[in-house]
């Protein structure tokens, strides 16, 4: 089985699982929220079985044109601690799932290259192998997804020294998810909204990095 194929496995698996939850949930519900809540499980859960998209066969455009508009988050954060200190931290990959609430695991498989496991809806999980293309220790790490991915995505972390000896750290990440739009829609609903995520991983991170650093 080819990367792609395996993508497009996952991709199905999470709409599918996805599609059920909201179509049981519409059903328990009255009025127009719960008929609007099946409409779309119905339709998710039919286009993970037959691998058809009607609504977008129907608006002339294919499935990979849904998911064509990457995402784009970012957020910033003050930690008391120097550059090097906050920058030698986030270039151990593994620490990685420590930081973001997303993550179930990061594995360096060399110097560049890394294995990415991240949570999705309804306790499914995505997995893509990424490369860090731009790397100048105490001030900046940049990565992307490599081909195949189940989750087309690319992020930077800045690390900036302040005059008083503390890191202004901004944190970007583009991505396309694996359902498309409509994905992104089913992730939101369940809790998963990522530029609420980032913030609070980074306000969590901060706490945590600087506790350690008074103990």
């Amino acid at each position: 089985m080819t990367n792609n194929e395996s993508g497009m496995d996952q991709t199905r698996m999470i709409s599918g699982a996805a599609g059920g939850a909201l179509l049981l949930m519409g059903l328990r519900k009255r009025g127009v929220l719960g008929l609007g809540m099946a409409a779309v499980g119905g339709y998710l859960a039919y286009r993970a079985a037959t691998g058809n998209d009607p609504v977008m066969a129907a608006a002339g455009l294919s499935g990979n044109s849904a998911a064509a508009k990457p995402i784009f988050v970012e957020h910033s954060v003050v930690i008391d601690r120097p550059a090097q200190d906050v920058y030698d931290f986030w270039r151990k990959l593994e620490n990685l799932p420590q930081i973001m609430s997303h993550l179930e695991s990061v594995t360096a498989l060399d110097e560049k290259r890394s294995r990415w496991v991240a949570k999705a809806p309804l306790g499914t999980h995505v997995e893509w192998e990424a490369e860090i293309v731009n790397d100048k220790p105490g001030q900046r790490i940049g990565w992307h997804s490599l081909p195949g991915a189940t989750v087309d995505n690319a992020g930077s972390v800045q690390f900036e020294s302040l005059p008083n000896g503390g890191t202004r750290v901004h944190v970007a990440l583009s991505y396309r998810p694996p359902a498309g739009p409509l994905g992104a829609a089913v992730a939101k609903l369940f809790g998963e909204e990522p530029s609420q995520q980032i913030a609070e991983d980074l306000q969590k991170f901060k706490a945590a990095f600087e506790g350690n650093a008074k103990n």
